[in-house]
C-alpha cells in the first residue's frame, strides 16, 4: 500500500481522505474506513461535508483501525429518531414557526457524546469541515473552533434544521456548495485523495416516502452527480482514487434500519477493491454514475 503511505510515512506527497454526504448512507463511509485502515491506509488531513464532516471530523480524531471499529458500534446504536426525531408535534411547530422542521440537538448529543475533542484544531490529523453561508450560496471551511458547532453547520440540511450563525454568517448543509469537496482538499495541499462516497447512482423503482426522505434523497442524487464533474475536471496533477460506492444501494438516506447490512457490505466490497489494485488505479467507478440496478 506504498502508493498512499502519508506524507508522514514514505510519502512528501499529501493524502486527503474526502468524505461526502449522504444522511444515513454515511454507514457506508465507516465499512470503506474499516477496510483502508485494516490495510494500513493513511491520511494526512481530513475533509469532510454534511454526514461525511461527522465521520471525516471523528476519523481525524481516532484515525486507527480501532477508531473505525468503535465508530461502526456508534453508527449500529443510532435509530432515525436520535438524528431526525420527526413527530406530529415537531410538525405542528414547523407549521407554527415555519423555519425549521428538526432541532439540532440529537446531532449535537451525538458529537457532545462521542467525538474525542472539542475544538478542530486539536483533532490527531488537520480536518477541514465543509458548509454552505445560505445567503450567498458560497462554500465556508471551517478549520479551527469548536467542533462542534462546525459539523452541526454542516449537516443542517435547509428546510429541516435551522441554519447555524457563526462570525455573522448563515451556515448550513456543505453538500449545497460542495457535495463532495475534493476542490477544498486540493486547495488545503493535498495531491492525493481517497474519495469516500456514499453513492445514489443506483436507481431505485420508487421515490422515498415523506418530506424529509425526498429532501435526503435529492441532495444525495445531487452529490452522486457533482462528485462526477469535480473529479472529471481535476488538476491533472492531483492522483485521486475513489473507493466504489455500494450497488444496489438498499434503503434510504433516512433509514438508519440497514446500518450494519450498509457496513459489513462496505468492508468486503473496498477489501475486494483493494485486492483488485484500486489503490494503484485512478478513474470514476462505475458505480458512480446514475444507472438502474
Amino acid at each position: 500500500m506504498s502508493v498512499l503511505m502519508s506524507s508522514s510515512g514514505n510519502s512528501s506527497r499529501k493524502t486527503a481522505f474526502v468524505f461526502a454526504g449522504g444522511g444515513s448512507f454515511g454507514a457506508i463511509q465507516v465499512g470503506m474506513m474499516h477496510a483502508l485502515a485494516a490495510h494500513g491506509v493513511v491520511a494526512d488531513m481530513v475533509v469532510g461535508s454534511s454526514v461525511g464532516a461527522l465521520n471525516g471530523a471523528y476519523y481525524a480524531g481516532v484515525p486507527t483501525l480501532d477508531g473505525a471499529k468503535h465508530l461502526a458500534d456508534i453508527w449500529r446504536g443510532l435509530r432515525r429518531e436520535d438524528v431526525f426525531p420527526v413527530s406530529i408535534w415537531t410538525l405542528l411547530e414547523f407549521f407554527w414557526r415555519r423555519d425549521f422542521l428538526i432541532s439540532h440537538d440529537g446531532v449535537r448529543k451525538l458529537i457532545d457524546d462521542h467525538l474525542p475533542y472539542k475544538n478542530l484544531e486539536d483533532a490527531k490529523l488537520p480536518v477541514h469541515i465543509v458548509t454552505t453561508n445560505i445567503v450567498t450560496g458560497g462554500s465556508v471551511v471551517l478549520s479551527d473552533g469548536p467542533a462542534a458547532e462546525a459539523i452541526v453547520a454542516s449537516t443542517s440540511i435547509p428546510g429541516v434544521f435551522a441554519p447555524v450563525l457563526h462570525k455573522g454568517m448563515y451556515l448550513a448543509d456543505g453538500a449545497i456548495s460542495s457535495n463532495t469537496p475534493v476542490n477544498v482538499a486540493i486547495e488545503k495541499g493535498a495531491r492525493r485523495l481517497v474519495v469516500l462516497p456514499t453513492g445514489f447512482a443506483c436507481a431505485g423503482d420508487a421515490p422515498p416516502k415523506g418530506a424529509v426522505a425526498n429532501v435526503l434523497h435529492a441532495v444525495t442524487l445531487l452529490i452522486s452527480r457533482q462528485v462526477i464533474d469535480d473529479l472529471e475536471y481535476i488538476d491533472p496533477s492531483v492522483e485521486f482514487h475513489v473507493v466504489p460506492p455500494l450497488c444496489p444501494l438498499v434503503g434510504s438516506a433516512y433509514d438508519f434500519s440497514r446500518t450494519d447490512e450498509h457496513i459489513e457490505r462496505a468492508i468486503r466490497k473496498t477489501e475486494q477493491w483493494i485486492a483488485g489494485g484500486g489503490l494503484e488505479q485512478h478513474g470514476i467507478p462505475g458505480e458512480m454514475r446514475p444507472h438502474a440496478h
